[in-house]
């Protein structure tokens, strides 16, 4: 089952283009769950980060789609995205966020198979594995190789990653037991899960990250983390 968003504002396209991608999911024995959105706002509301696939026309009046897929491409990375256009002079801004790719309108069945067959060729998906959740800021997807490293924050957990900083309203405790059963995570400090991909070097009782942050190594833990770190860094060879 792939969960396919189409967000756009008119009636239209929207029935033109599910009817295609039935004929599509009929043809290649997929099975789609669609979603539907007349806004770029009514959309980010509603986000799921399990959406695998989203249509998205790039002119709307209320919150056009370049602003809507900037703003989910701070909660998720990794869902797939073909803008919607009868403008090409639009396009090149669609790929500074993922863009798949475009489509003209109106969509010709033809050209909506081959996106298709190029998108499903390298689907990831639901194969990453990833953490998601939400916080006053919004929701987010995010895949565990894309966390650097997770501390403690008060009583909640603060995420690292691709570049930002992101609240889980969650305890190191459960944080811990959710990352550890990943093969790249360790633990270096009560307060600390790491991603050791993004370990750069050790210093004393510091580990030093690719990002440049400095990250603290406690004494009782040091044996252990290290051992995991040589382990880690000797598969990569």
């Amino acid at each position: 089952m792939y969960n396919i968003v189409i967000c756009d504002d008119e009636e239209t396209l929207i029935d033109e283009l599910k009817e295609n991608l039935i004929k599509y999911a009929a043809e290649t024995n997929k099975e789609f769950c669609f979603f539907i959105y007349h806004d770029g706002s009514e959309l980010l509301q509603e986000y799921r980060s399990d959406y695998d696939l989203i249509f998205m026309d790039i002119k709307m009046e209320k919150l056009n789609g370049l602003k809507t897929a900037e703003e989910i491409r701070k909660m998720d990375s990794t869902v797939g995205l073909i803008f919607l256009t009868s403008l090409k002079k639009y396009v090149w801004r669609g790929y500074e966020y993922g863009a798949v790719n475009y489509l003209l309108k109106p969509v010709k069945y033809s050209v909506l198979k081959m996106e298709l067959d190029r998108y499903f060729a390298r689907y990831q998906g639901k194969d990453e594995p990833y953490v998601s959740f939400q916080n006053d800021n919004g929701k987010y997807k995010v895949l565990y190789k894309n966390l650097c490293y997770a501390e403690t924050d008060k009583r909640n957990v603060l995420l690292h990653f691709e570049g930002q900083q992101q609240i889980i309203y969650k305890n190191m405790k459960e944080v811990s037991s959710l990352l550890l059963g990943q093969p790249q995570f360790a633990c270096p400090h009560q307060s600390f899960v790491v991603n050791m991909a993004y370990v750069k070097s050790v210093e004393s009782l510091e580990l030093v990250m690719t990002t440049g942050e400095h990250i603290p190594i406690s004494q009782p833990k040091r044996k252990d983390f290290m051992m995991k770190l040589t382990d880690f860094w000797g598969d990569m060879l």
